[in-house]
């Protein structure tokens, strides 16, 4: 099964890689491929704090690789709630933004940016108030 599944995620990169190099600018594919590595990273430590002490990982940790109980689990639904209804409208903003002629690459960073500060401060006061 783990394995099927590392299959599909390779192919699907594949792909990316594959229509970046085609149809994208000259930096989108380090870019890519370095945003994939940082994002395994993190996946892989996670994974190895949560394997190897989990009394010593994080909620969010515990939430994220699902090894924790139903309120943590509820905390990280809670939280990606937030993010999802924050980014309706955030989405809109960055699409006028560009449409108004501000420079693609500094809206995406922006935008991705406040996704991340929102979903980690919901969690925050989420957790917090729990």
């Amino acid at each position: 099964m783990a394995l099927g599944i590392l299959g599909v995620i390779l192919g699907l990169v594949t792909i990316a890689v594959v229509l970046l190099r085609e149809h994208a600018s000259g930096n989108m594919i380090p870019g890519f491929l370095v945003g994939l590595g940082i994002g395994i990273a993190g996946a892989l430590v996670m994974a190895w704090r949560v394997l190897r002490r989990p009394e010593r990982a994080t909620t969010f940790e515990r939430a994220w690789t699902q090894t924790g109980d139903e309120r943590e689990d509820t905390l990280l639904t809670r939280a990606l709630a937030v993010v999802g209804l924050v980014s309706l409208p955030l989405i809109g903003i960055a699409t006028l933004a560009i449409g108004f002629g501000a420079e693609p690459p500094m809206v995406m960073t922006l935008l991705m940016g406040v996704l991340f500060v929102t979903g980690a401060g919901s969690f925050a006061v989420i957790d917090h108030r729990n």
